[in-house]
């Protein structure tokens, strides 16, 4: 992908986040704040059968860290909790610059924050709604 590709895939999910609502069916929810900068996001999940059924989030921030939340939504929904964790530990390696090819593979258009590892300022907007599912799974799972 070039970084044409990849703004527009930011553009796009911060212009028209598919995620960004209430979810009454939820069966976890968790808050995570970036007191750096303010963003504050609720994260909503549905879990049922071990497998995340729905998922959305609430709350304000930058267009980083809501695109990056709503990319991950769907990524995650679909998928089981423990797969979950597994793309939240391969975009974390990526945000640090440590990530194979094959592995970036894997985060599909989540892989359009590969750049943000050159930003430090911006790298807790990137991973806020990552770092707010791995606890939420952790709590709930």
């Amino acid at each position: 992908m070039t970084n044409n590709l990849y703004n527009e895939v930011l553009i796009d999910h911060n212009l028209h986040p598919q995620h960004l609502h209430e979810l009454p069916c939820a069966t976890c929810s968790n808050a995570g704040l970036n007191p750096t900068c303010g963003d504050s996001l609720t994260l909503h999940l549905n879990i049922d059968n071990g497998v995340i059924t729905d998922g959305s989030f609430t709350g304000v921030g930058c267009a980083i860290s809501q695109a990056s939340t709503d990319i991950m939504l769907d990524l995650i929904i679909g998928r089981t909790p423990q797969e979950a964790k597994h793309l939240g530990n391969l975009f974390g390696k990526m945000i640090s610059g440590d990530i194979t090819d094959d592995e970036l593979e894997e985060l599909e258009e989540a892989g359009a924050l590969q750049n943000i590892s050159k930003m430090p300022a911006r790298v807790k907007c990137a991973t806020l709604g990552w770092k707010t599912l791995e606890k939420l799974l952790d709590e709930n799972t």
